[in-house]
């Protein structure tokens, strides 16, 4: 992985887990490459109940990368409607190069998290 996108990888990784440790959330591992060949995102939980998010960085537009992100951390919370749709609005919001990092205080609405992902 090219040096410039490592560093923005790690620095995204701690944007997005400042703001889920603030909310509540479970922050996922991430990594990259994926160990599958061929897929841009895996999700792994591990026997401790925390989840790896290996993502995909080369030849793919940043965008996309994430969104896998930002997905990883809505699936391995087990958010859905309108919980899953505050948590990618917000760390969309994060991520974002106009908003390096959001104000989460203690005023946040409370997160309903559902049935956690599969093992």
């Amino acid at each position: 992985m090219p040096e410039a996108l490592s560093l923005r990888f790690a620095e995204t990784v701690r944007r997005i887990a400042a703001v889920g440790r603030r909310t509540g959330w479970v922050v996922p591992s991430f990594r990259s490459p994926p160990g599958v060949a061929g897929v841009s995102r895996t999700m792994r939980r591990r026997p401790d109940g925390s989840v790896v998010v290996a993502v995909a960085l080369r030849d793919r537009p940043w965008p996309a990368v994430l969104a896998d992100m930002i997905e990883g951390v809505v699936v391995a919370n087990g958010l859905v409607a309108a919980e899953a749709e505050r948590c990618r609005s917000l760390l969309w919001r994060t991520v974002s190069d106009d908003h390096p990092m959001p104000f989460v205080g203690p005023a946040a609405a409370p997160i309903v998290v559902a049935a956690p992902i599969a093992a």
